[in-house]
């Protein structure tokens, strides 16, 4: 099996010996850099604090916000699934179709390791750490897919609190799929600025679709959040949380 070019993928428990047995995942590099670049790792230190390292969503926006490349090894039933992000270059790649049955498998995905990048974007100069082409697609879609489909429904820390938000880009012009009530609202919300509670009484919009939405516009780098705008309201409570239940995970 080929170091950088894998093909078949890995049983979690095969990942998790070699992971004992040599420190790092059969995924990653043999030389270069051996740890992701501080700002990345206190992310994920946070992360770990807060008892999200599991998180892939959270771990995905750590990586768009710092523009950093980084190799997730995701959990996805018994296998391990290794996808690398390249934010910079707006790809991601991975053996495994993540898009197929419109995302639906990422709803199962769990974070296990976040680690330095094996592969290398199409033209690197070390050509020989380039996977093969058709593991490598288009980051947007993969990113808007993961909030739509993954296991996350609250906000993001970012983009919660009392705020107003506005689309900034349009799904279509960025090949991004959205289908029904969500590619209206997408469409309603680069006319104005409007809050969380609005979307989500929109026709066929609900407050976790409305979450959903806004979390991914934000991957996308597709939202503006207004915290002073007239329109900023705090998120809606849930019945839950007025009964002094469990609090939405940021």
């Amino acid at each position: 099996m080929s170091q950088f070019d894998v093909t078949t993928l890995w049983r979690v428990s095969s990942f998790e010996r070699i992971r004992q047995e040599t420190g790092s995942s059969a995924y990653t590099q043999l030389d270069g850099p051996t740890l992701l670049p501080t700002t990345l790792l206190s992310e994920l230190s946070r992360l770990e604090k807060e008892g999200a390292q599991a998180d892939v969503m959270e771990i995905v926006a750590a990586c768009m916000r710092h523009h950093e490349s980084a190799l997730i090894c995701m959990k996805l039933d018994d296998v391990v699934v290794p996808l690398t992000l390249f934010p910079v270059e707006g790809l991601y790649h991975c053996p495994h179709d993540l898009l197929a049955d419109r995302g639906a498998a990422l709803a199962r995905v769990t974070a296990i390791s976040t680690e330095p990048p094996g592969v290398r974007p199409p033209g690197h100069f070390q050509h020989e750490r380039i996977g093969r082409a058709e593991h490598y697609h288009p980051l947007l879609p993969l990113l808007f897919s993961l909030a739509l489909n993954g296991s996350r429904s609250s906000l993001l820390g970012e983009i919660a609190g009392a705020a107003a938000y506005r689309a900034t880009c349009s799904l279509a012009d960025d090949g991004i799929p959205a289908h029904g009530a969500l590619a209206s609202a997408a469409e309603a919300m680069t006319r104005e600025t409007v809050s969380l509670r609005t979307i989500a009484a929109w026709p066929g919009m609900s407050l976790e679709r409305a979450r959903r939405l806004l979390n991914g516009l934000y991957l996308v780098s597709g939202l503006r959040v207004t915290r002073g705008h007239p329109a900023a309201r705090a998120e809606p409570m849930t019945w839950l949380s007025r009964l002094g239940g469990a609090k939405p995970r940021r």
